[in-house]
């Protein structure tokens, strides 16, 4: 999200009691859906060390039968195979699903019951873990944010979804700003997480203000200290000009074509707001993917605040580009703040639900989960 936009929120004790519970471990029992699971649900999960864990292979039915397998069982490890990213076969995979907003605000929207419908009504591959540094978050209290995100990434796992590690840097733009504090965040994220297959690590949510070479060095100084604990997860590296490969700025992607940052196993990360962000944005997204290996870690259906009109019609023309050229993607956002971009209703997250169906969500919301239904192509042949 562009740093133009700020995000303030009162929470009442409603709210705050939820707050506590995720931050306990979200380690109640999660709830029964409304239709029949595709995916498994988990007996609960803390925060707690635990010996690293694989994503969740498919539960079996009330007759016997194998359930639908959960996108992390069937696709596996993911790595980058040259511009795409592919799973365990060797096959190239799009994955779609939803970003938290930031914990330090909406953690009361990430719960077991949220989580359970997201896997299974709305049928998610990915949640990206969204960790603000400033505003209030991990710089605040960096033991409690990360055993938050630890316990988020346990939820995700536990329901046969991938999880990116979103370390939401934004203001200020230039990532050096929070290399230490990255670097003390990654090592323990990826020591605690590294026999995972279901992880991707986002290390620069949106620079801004900086050049392209300053975001390489961060990125070249970040990855070794994350490979001496995780030689195998892929590594998501924002862009220029709010991770826009430079368009907001004046530029483009030549500019990472011409100087990649040095490491293997790596994408670039492209977000845009269909309303704000047209003709230029979409034509540099389709070059750069032929160029790059490209994730879409945030896109809204509105303006680059995340509020105003939704443009359902350019958002479709971006997600029809994307389906084509398989870069996955993941909406902003999974919360119940009052702008047009949270898919949920103000209240639904204060209120404990319900999760399920249409009848909780905006249009925004109506809009997408209609379109992380859809059936997923993952090949395994």
């Amino acid at each position: 999200m562009r740093s133009a936009r700020t995000w303030t929120r009162g929470t009442g004790a409603a709210a705050g009691a939820l707050a506590t519970a995720l931050l306990l471990g979200l380690a109640t029992a999660p709830t029964a859906p409304a239709a029949p699971a595709a995916r498994p649900a988990p007996a609960g999960a803390t925060v707690a060390a635990t010996a690293p864990t694989a994503a969740a292979p498919a539960a079996p039915t009330a007759d016997g039968t194998a359930a639908a397998a959960t996108p992390a069982a069937v696709n596996g490890r993911l790595r980058v195979c040259g511009t795409k990213l592919c799973n365990q076969y060797g096959k190239p995979v799009q994955l779609r699903g939803m970003s938290t907003h930031g914990l330090q605000w909406y953690r009361q929207c990430v719960t077991s019951g949220s989580l359970d419908a997201l896997a299974t009504d709305w049928k998610a591959d990915v949640l990206r873990v969204s960790m603000y540094v400033q505003e209030g978050g991990y710089e605040t209290d960096p033991r409690k944010y990360t055993d938050l995100v630890h316990s988020v990434i346990e939820q995700a796992t536990a329901r046969g979804m991938y999880a990116i590690v979103d370390w939401h840097m934004l203001d200020p733009g230039d990532p050096h700003y929070n290399l230490s504090r990255a670097k003390t965040f990654f090592t323990e994220i990826a020591q605690r997480h590294r026999g995972k297959t279901n992880l991707l690590y986002e290390i620069a949510n949106e620079p801004s203000g900086v050049s392209w070479p300053r975001i390489k060095s961060y990125a070249e100084q970040l990855i070794p200290v994350i490979r001496a604990q995780d030689p195998n997860t892929p590594v998501l590296v924002g862009t220029r000009a709010w991770s826009s490969f430079g368009v907001s700025e004046g530029a483009n992607e030549s500019e990472v074509v011409a100087a990649p940052v040095n490491a293997s196993n790596i994408m670039y990360t492209f977000h845009f707001y269909a309303s704000s962000h047209r003709e230029a944005y979409l034509d540099t997204l389709s070059r750069a993917a032929d160029r790059l290996p490209v994730f879409v870690t945030e896109f809204g259906t509105q303006n680059y605040a995340g509020e105003g009109a939704d443009d359902f019609a350019m958002s479709q023309r971006y997600l029809d580009l994307m389906a084509a050229k398989k870069i996955s993607w993941v909406n902003w956002n999974f919360s119940d703040d009052h702008r047009t971009g949270a898919v949920f209703k103000p209240g639904t997250c204060g209120a404990g639900g319900p999760w399920t169906g249409t009848a909780p969500l905006k249009p925004a919301g109506v809009w997408i989960r209609d379109r992380i239904r859809t059936p997923d192509d993952f090949p395994t042949g």
